[in-house]
């Protein structure tokens, strides 16, 4: 019988590599549209949403005398009403990309290691919106704080644009940090950082806590960034005790 020759091997190998890589890209493409369809279907119903969400926004400003949002141009207006839409398209559509970026893991994972997975798909979630809303909850102070800075008998006339990019950009950033300690949790899981790395590296955690912190906080006061950098290392804690007990059980059913 004719044998294949190791050239042939290497060329079948290398072709079902690059078929392997190939097929990733194309899973990776439809997640990342399916993600893209979701928030813009969310979109939509943000659109609806848009008066209740620019008061809720706006409800700051009317604590601040003389403060008025101002729209530079004609169609200003419109494109503000755009964004907040998107924004709120990302928000309400948080549980479907989170699902697709696990629907793309998903196929390379034991049957544990799903179940696992699906723990952290709700984690995540409840993360993100915990974020969210401890970003919401921050947003009115800061501007409480920042705008007692006006002189007296002076009027503060705010770009409208500025105003609700540095809303958004508040609430999302608090939401995209609180899901930092679950990606180290799944790397953990998954055997890429262990709970001893991670431990040794708290130095550096607590110096990106306090920077982002100071980042995502324009306030002079520190109470604030001391707020969020406390609960982002008191996550970051969380997922080392939760990677340091999975290393654990992990270690001990080795022979």
């Amino acid at each position: 019988m004719p044998t294949e020759k190791p050239s042939d091997q290497n060329r079948d190998a290398r072709s079902e590599g690059v078929m392997t890589v190939t097929a990733h890209l194309a899973e990776l493409r439809k997640r990342i549209i399916w993600s893209f369809v979701g928030i813009t279907l969310a979109a939509i119903g943000g659109w609806f949403l848009y008066e209740i969400a620019l008061a809720h926004i706006t409800a700051p400003m009317k604590d601040v005398a003389g403060a008025n949002l101002n729209f530079q141009t004609i169609g200003a207006a419109f494109d503000l009403k755009i964004r907040v839409s998107l924004w709120l398209g990302v928000l309400i559509a948080s549980p479907w990309w989170i699902f697709q970026i696990l629907a793309f893991i998903w196929p390379g994972l034991r049957r544990r290691e799903r179940f696992w997975m699906l723990i952290f798909g709700v984690a995540g979630v409840i993360l993100f919106a915990a974020g969210a809303v401890f970003g919401d909850w921050t947003a009115p102070r800061a501007v409480s704080i920042l705008s007692s800075f006006t002189p007296p008998d002076s009027a503060m006339l705010l770009q409208a644009d500025a105003y609700i990019k540095f809303y958004i950009r508040l609430v999302l950033a608090f939401g995209i940090s609180f899901l930092i300690p679950e990606i180290l949790v799944m790397l953990n899981f998954l055997g890429v950082l262990s709970a001893r790395t991670m431990l040794k590296g708290w130095r550096w955690a607590t110096m990106v806590a306090f920077i982002f912190s100071a980042i995502a906080n324009p306030l002079p006061t520190p109470w604030p960034v001391i707020l969020q950098a406390s609960a982002l290392l008191a996550l970051y804690f969380l997922a080392v005790g939760i990677a340091a007990l999975h290393d654990w059980r992990r270690n001990r059913k080795q022979p």
